[in-house]
């Protein structure tokens, strides 16, 4: 029923409750062929994590489910489409199964190794690719300020332990949210870095040797 690198994120730390939430109430209805699940139903998934529970029901809030569904997005199970976040209710919302698809398979041995970042670290570029598809990037481009900004980040954060797979998506995540950061503010390179333009007409040398050749006509 599971992929190989579905088989080694579910045996990553994660909690048996978010186990549970992929295995029974996520995977069996996805669409293996767009690696998208069924719409999200809480109603569903809190009786389904709660079934164990006949006393006391320790889920009751959405907001208990989207924390089960960031460690999925953390181990690399789930991914959201760009218009969602975990800070909103995901409730009717489909999500990405990024490793449902057999394809996936090619990555399997991204997952078999877990490790903190390192100096030297370099994301998988056909994984990033796909990762980075599946998140609806339309520039899927990164250079080395992109992943030396990455690194920096995470060389600070050592009790950070995740597999080469999981590294590389974060990175494809961190990508998506510097370009949704930018929006649609106009940049000019100055140097190596990209600047917002202020709002104005910009003369170049040119148009400012046509008004000074204007001015020095109208004198004479």
């Amino acid at each position: 029923m599971f992929t190989q690198a579905e088989y080694h994120a579910l045996c990553s730390g994660l909690s048996n409750d978010a186990r549970v939430l992929y295995c029974l109430g996520v995977r069996p209805t996805a669409n293996l062929a767009t690696t998208t699940s069924d719409p999200l139903n809480y109603k569903f998934l809190l009786a389904l994590l709660n079934a164990d529970h006949q006393e006391d029901k320790p889920f009751t809030r959405g907001r208990q489910i989207n924390s089960l569904l960031r460690q999925l997005e953390q181990a690399g199970l789930i991914a959201l489409p760009q218009h969602l976040s975990f800070d909103q209710t995901l409730n009717g919302q489909t999500v990405l199964l990024p490793l449902c698809n057999e394809a996936q398979d090619d990555f399997a041995h991204l997952h078999r190794q877990h490790q903190p970042m390192k100096p030297s670290w370099q994301p998988d570029k056909a994984l990033f690719e796909q990762m980075a598809s599946l998140l609806g990037l339309i520039d899927k481009s990164f250079d080395s300020d992109d992943v030396g900004e990455f690194i920096a980040y995470w060389l600070g954060r050592p009790s950070a332990v995740f597999s080469h797979f999981q590294w590389t998506q974060k990175f494809a995540y961190a990508m998506r949210y510097k370009r949704l950061a930018a929006g649609g503010t106009p940049k000019s390179r100055v140097g190596n870095q990209q600047v917002p333009v202020a709002a104005g007409i910009e003369a170049d040398d040119n148009a400012r040797k046509l008004v000074e050749k204007y001015h020095a006509h109208k004198k004479s």
